[in-house]
């Protein structure tokens, strides 16, 4: 059986977005200096009712030097799955909601925080590599 048999997607949204540049100077300052920038990734879970589960996966793009001058990105992306069948494993639950849904989702989530950038301003910004949702897992867990 393939993960996806387990669960399907019934709906994912942006839940909330946030660009915050404060004045010109920062925004100056900052399409200079956003290669520094780095996104974290934090992913929580709401059990709802019918075996169905809220995933909100949020993006935080920052600095995390001591600029004087900072811009500040965020998204929150909801993903509501529904458990198919019955999954026993606390492991196998956990795999799903950080690493199964995040991989399907990903594209979408990706392309609207990009959006969310270029729109703010910063034209240039493009994350080079995918984020591996399957090592963040292992090095959580393992």
């Amino acid at each position: 059986m393939t993960m996806t048999e387990k669960y399907k997607v019934l709906g994912q949204y942006i839940k909330d977005l946030s660009s915050e540049t404060p004045d010109v100077e920062t925004y100056l300052f900052v399409r200079d200096n956003i290669s520094k920038y780095q996104l974290d990734i934090d992913i929580g879970s709401i059990p709802l009712k019918n075996k169905m589960i809220e995933i909100n996966t949020k993006f935080k793009f920052q600095d995390k030097e001591n600029s004087q001058k900072k811009s500040y990105f965020e998204i929150n992306y909801a993903t509501i799955i529904q458990l198919i069948e019955e999954v026993k494993d606390k492991k196998e639950l956990e795999r799903i909601i950080l690493c199964d849904v995040q991989n399907q989702v990903y594209p979408e989530l990706e392309k609207s925080f990009l959006s969310l950038l270029h729109n703010s301003g910063y034209k240039n910004v493009k994350f080079e590599k995918k984020v591996d949702f399957e090592k963040l897992y292992n090095l959580k867990f393992n």
